[in-house]
């Protein structure tokens, strides 16, 4: 589950890395008569401020979430695991919808440009709204699989206080010793007594009857 979880986790983050490259370096244009630089996007700062926040949170984001679960088999309180769990389906459905509120605004402001000056960074912006339509899925695809990950650990010990890592466990199991339970120490009372036939030193030599 957890390799399955981590393809549209890579996805998303080679998206959002896309999305804010696009728009940080080909987002930006001015006129010849002009220093000021103006947002491709209807010239919308908003539009442009919104794709560069978003793509850099998200980035964020997808690396806290690559480090929460490496770190997650070693938590060993089960609220805190709940907790994890619940976060990851949280904010990757809130990620989802951002991205689909980005996408819509963005798309509508590119559509309304007007001006040969911005659609000479054509390119940038298309690229940045249609991997902004792929990032709606990908997150929600992280959050689907956070889901499944959650019914699966209330089916199993995951959310059990015996959950314990497998490695971990593995180190901490008790040692017993091969055939110990049949062997005595050799100054314990509890050795075999002397058969009616052994030799007695105090008896002298005694014959034995054929």
């Amino acid at each position: 589950m957890l390799t399955m979880r981590r393809m549209p986790q890579s996805t998303s983050y080679l998206f959002s890395i896309v999305i804010f490259g696009c728009i940080a370096n080909e987002g930006y244009i001015n006129q010849a008569k002009e220093e000021e630089e103006y947002c491709i996007f209807n010239r919308n700062q908003n539009a442009c401020n919104y794709g560069v926040f978003m793509g850099s949170m998200a980035f964020l984001c997808c690396v806290g979430f690559l480090a929460l679960d490496i770190y997650f088999p070693q938590i060993s309180s089960v609220k805190d695991r709940k907790k994890a769990v619940l976060a990851d389906i949280g904010l990757s459905a809130f990620w989802s919808f951002m991205w689909f509120v980005g996408f819509c605004f963005l798309a509508n402001q590119w559509q309304v440009s007007e001006g040969n000056q911005f659609k000479e960074r054509g390119d940038a912006a298309r690229a940045a709204i249609t991997f902004s339509f792929f990032s709606i899925f990908t997150w929600a695809g992280q959050s689907f699989l956070a889901f499944q990950r959650y019914k699966l650990g209330a089916d199993s010990a995951l959310f059990s206080q015996d959950y314990t890592d497998p490695s971990q466990d593995a180190a901490g199991a008790p040692y017993t010793s091969f055939g110990g339970d049949d062997l005595e120490s050799p100054g314990g009372g509890g050795g075999q007594t002397n058969s009616d036939g052994a030799f007695d030193g105090s008896g002298g030599y005694q014959r034995q009857e054929y």
